[in-house]
């Protein structure tokens, strides 16, 4: 049948081209992050190819470029094919430092992890399977790992301690490697979409494809199947080449009208983060969409998924705007805030503090990190500090156990001030603080992170 033929109105062809966008949108992004990545790289990361790591030389630097990239950690990341079969992980002996590798699939899900939390910190090797595989497991390996799409990106954080903690995390990086042990080549590249498609039409066309060849869940594809009007289920040469103006313009509206609907989804996930003036904007359930993959350290608990189906479709597709890889809420919340304790946006012409009466409860480790706005990058300082945290050496806390985050673009003159300093920006910024292995405090919101006070200086006295 021809899209946009068989009984269906424009308007019905336009809301039904706007769920689609809903739906459909983690996939094309996600597969459109692999192809860049394949082939560009990203940030500190070079690119590489399938079923390779490419490393960073070391935590962000303000010459990383990456919007709100963590100064204490070295991404690894890894795009794997397993159209030829299971690919061979194996992981260091990283001796109790906090690591985690991230599993995520075509459609966005976050199916597996390995790591601290999830596995402890020791060697293994680790079987990666593709959908529908029936081998035989090899003795050695710690553990299989069954994707649910061909395509998986693993996303790794390796935890440093500063430039002179770079040696052991480079070893770690030449022991985290990984084997293909298919019997057939694999992919050097995402299946092609048909050159002569419109430029407005595009997403359909790369949807129509990838959905073709990454099919998901079976619940989810008895729902796709509503998309048959639009020509999404259609085989072969693109229904989208010579798609008439009608079924174009009806497309258009769709997808302007899907990008809305994320949008301002996006915006209210914002606002019931967000709570009094100052306080800090935490969405640890931001990933809860996944309803059919728990493997190796997920937890599919009912506190940790969507109740209803086609709801995870909008949270799903808000989580990819908003940050493709981050993490389950149970592995890892970041907080961050724009105003201090009476409202006022942050800015470097004034000095704050951050006062911890006791530590943030993590079962890992927790830290500060500054950013620039709108940008969302480091900014070089003369103190080249850029996260203050629980490792950070030579802080100095009070008799009871607190300790006071002085924020400010000067070095504090008072000797404590100065220990405890993480500079700013001169102009306005934003506070991010990781809290890694959060304990139950933090995810059910009876740990609150205190606002940022704005001290008092000689012009307003």
């Amino acid at each position: 049948m021809q899209p946009g033929r068989g009984g269906r109105e424009p308007d019905a062809i336009t809301a039904l081209a706007a769920e689609a966008y809903v739906y459909g949108s983690p996939l094309v992004r996600q597969l459109s992050a692999v192809q860049a990545r394949l082939q560009e790289g990203f940030g500190a990361l070079g690119p590489a190819p399938f079923n390779d790591f490419a490393h960073a030389s070391g935590p962000a630097t303000p010459g990383t470029h990456v919007p709100l990239a963590p100064a204490d950690l070295v991404d690894a990341l890894a795009q794997l094919d397993l159209s030829g079969g299971p690919v061979r992980l194996h992981v260091p002996d990283t001796g109790g430092a906090y690591y985690v590798l991230q599993f995520v699939d075509a459609w966005g899900n976050v199916f597996a992890y390995l790591g601290t939390r999830a596995t402890g910190t020791g060697e293994g090797d680790w079987l990666i399977v593709p959908p529908g595989w029936a081998g035989t497991v090899p003795d050695v390996v710690s553990g299989v790992i069954d994707a649910p799409t061909s395509v998986v990106s693993v996303v790794g954080r390796l935890a440093c301690d500063g430039p002179g903690d770079m040696v052991r995390v480079r070893a770690l990086q030449q022991e985290l490697t990984l084997t293909h042990l298919g019997d057939r080549a694999h992919r050097t590249g995402l299946p092609a979409t048909e050159s002569g498609v419109p430029g407005e039409l595009r997403f359909f066309e790369e949807l129509r494809v990838w959905m073709g060849d990454f099919p998901p869940a079976a619940a989810d594809r008895a729902y796709q199947d509503r998309f048959q009007p639009l020509g999404l289920l259609e085989e072969g040469i693109s229904p989208y080449v010579s798609a008439g103006a009608g079924l174009v313009r009806a497309l258009g509206r769709g997808l302007a009208l899907g990008r809305l609907r994320v949008e301002q989804a996006a915006r209210r996930t914002a606002v019931v983060a967000d709570g009094p003036s100052g306080s800090w904007q935490t969405v640890p359930h931001l990933r809860d969409y996944n309803l059919d993959h728990f493997g190796v350290g997920t937890i599919g608990s009912p506190e940790w998924t969507v109740p209803d189906r086609e709801a995870s479709y909008l949270v799903r597709a808000v989580a990819a705007r908003r940050g493709r890889w981050l993490p389950h809420g149970y592995e890892a919340v970041y907080a961050h805030t724009s105003r201090d304790s009476r409202g006022r946006p942050l800015g470097g012409d004034h000095s704050y503090v951050l006062r911890l009466a006791e530590p943030p409860p993590v079962r890992a480790f927790w830290s500060l990190t500054v950013y620039d706005t709108p940008g969302g990058h480091l900014v070089a300082n003369a103190a080249d500090r850029y996260a203050v945290g629980d490792r950070t050496p030579g802080l100095v806390r009070g008799a009871d156990g607190s300790l006071v985050l002085h924020l400010s673009a000067e070095r504090p003159v008072d000797p404590v001030g100065a220990a405890n300093w993480l500079p700013v920006p001169a102009g306005g910024f934003r506070p991010v603080l990781r809290l890694h292995l959060p304990d139950q405090a933090v995810l059910d919101g009876s740990y609150v992170i205190p606002s940022l006070e704005r001290l008092v200086d000689r012009r307003e006295a």
